[in-house]
């Protein structure tokens, strides 16, 4: 039987729409063009926790999923106090919100729009974002450690 080695710390990556929390150190991959990541790190339990959204709004007519940011943030809060996290030990870095692709849709402006709604919900939750890398013309890479709460991000070049 073969067993992981004691520092063997898990992989994941993280798809658009989804979200992991973790009482287990873990390394989370994700790539974000518009999408935004809002990463939760608790500073007592260190815990961590980290969402990837496409969307701003759910608009109240499919299912209400981690697609939309609203639902992502409050999922991701909810989840990390269901760990044993308190609001007051949480802090928060934001990721993404790029303007990457020029088309019509641009117009929209969906990557602005996700970043502003991270931080309006942050605020309402009273956590404090202590980093943050949004916006360009940029995609980005992202790797979070659940554990410590360090992101490491890469900027690319198009998407």
């Amino acid at each position: 039987m073969y067993e992981l080695p004691l520092n063997a710390i898990e992989h994941q990556y993280l798809y658009p729409s989804a979200l992991i929390v973790s009482s287990s150190p873990q390394k989370v991959m994700t790539v974000l063009g518009s999408c935004v990541s809002v990463c939760l790190w608790d500073r007592t339990l260190a815990i961590g926790g980290i969402n990837h959204y496409m969307l701003p709004y759910w608009n109240g007519s499919e299912l209400a999923s981690p697609k939309y940011g609203n639902i992502a943030i409050n999922k991701l809060i909810e989840k990390m106090l269901a760990l044993g996290s308190k609001k007051t030990n949480l802090v928060a870095k934001v990721f993404g919100g790029g303007e990457v692709i020029e088309t019509s849709i641009a117009s929209f402006h969906i990557g602005e729009r996700n970043v502003q709604l991270a931080f309006e919900l942050l605020a309402e939750h009273r956590i404090p974002v202590v980093a943050h890398s949004t916006g360009g013309k940029q995609g980005r890479k992202l790797l979070f450690e659940t554990s410590t709460g360090t992101v490491y991000q890469k900027l690319l070049a198009g998407i």
